[in-house]
């Protein structure tokens, strides 16, 4: 983990379901990050005028909120946080629409991509 000014949060910001748990903690350890997380941020775009964006980090960054949940960490920067409060992250194998899926009690509108929202 990277050191810095950052807050410890909880899974009343964002929780995480078991199959993204798994997922997730095998991306990590592929790269040689086993004690890394996933960053979520919500940028303007897509279709309804907010998305996701997710990367693989080593730590938090400063003023980032660190989440952890069911074995594995998340961080959030706090601008972020007031979209996804509440929210849990899932994964799916789909083929048309696999991968790491948000679900957000705070999106009015939600495109049929499923990357997009509104809130």
């Amino acid at each position: 983990m990277t050191a810095g000014n950052f807050k410890i949060g909880n899974e009343t910001l964002i929780r995480v379901m078991d199959a993204a748990s798994a997922h997730l903690r095998g991306l990590l350890e592929k790269q040689g990050r086993s004690e890394g997380a996933l960053r979520i941020a919500v940028i303007g775009g897509g279709c309804s005028g907010l998305q996701y964006k997710m990367d693989l980090v080593d730590g938090p960054r400063d003023r980032d909120i660190l989440v952890p949940s069911n074995r594995v960490n998340v961080v959030i920067d706090p601008k972020s946080a007031l979209f996804v409060s509440g929210s849990e992250l899932d994964w799916s194998d789909d083929l048309q629409q696999g991968g790491f899926k948000v679900s957000n009690p705070n999106a009015l509108v939600t495109c049929s991509c499923g990357e997009s929202f509104s809130a």
